[in-house]
């Protein structure tokens, strides 16, 4: 169903939280600004740089149920899409992909984070995005993948080559 995929697109391109995509008014949407306004744990308020295709989408979902509200509706429209029924939506399309059950809404999240680490993008900016007050929870997000090891291999190699044959490091 489109407004399932397009909930989940958006938790997956800005690292949201489920409750935070699910209860999107259409006033979060600003096109003129190209942002979106997500409030998060504790009602903070974070202004996110919206993308053309993620507008553009958003605005095809909109033309499907046409809420006066929300950006996810429940059937009835008057109210936001529930978190437990986006959930079950991802269960069902989990279990039909054939994915671990350990991969739940919430790693998509996680899987944001990881993406924006691996391209380099400082962790100051990553807890800016995912909204966290602390950066000891934007850690927990930080494991090192393979690519990340992979890139801390070549840094370490960089910066020991040569140590062990009686010359510094290579400078380059």
């Amino acid at each position: 169903m489109p407004i399932y995929r397009a909930c989940f697109t958006l938790i997956y391109a800005y690292g949201l939280r489920i409750s935070e995509a699910v209860t999107l008014p259409i006033s979060a949407v600003d096109s003129k600004q190209m942002v979106l306004r997500v409030i998060g744990k504790g009602n903070k308020e974070r202004i996110l740089p919206l993308t053309e295709p993620i507008l553009q989408m958003l605005r095809d979902v909109w033309k499907i149920h046409r809420s006066p509200r929300w950006l996810f509706p429940s059937r009835r429209r008057t109210t936001h899409l529930p978190d437990a029924t986006a959930r079950a939506a991802f269960i069902q399309a989990r279990d039909a992909c054939g994915f671990n059950s350990d991969f739940r809404p919430h790693s998509l999240r996680h899987s944001f984070a990881t993406h924006m680490l691996e391209q380099g993008v400082d962790i100051r900016i990553i807890q800016m995005l995912l909204g966290h007050s602390s950066l000891r929870s934007t850690e927990i997000y930080t494991h090192l993948t393979n690519p990340l090891r992979d890139q801390l291999r070549q840094l370490l190699f960089q910066t020991t080559d040569g140590l062990f044959e009686g010359r510094g490091p290579s400078r380059g």
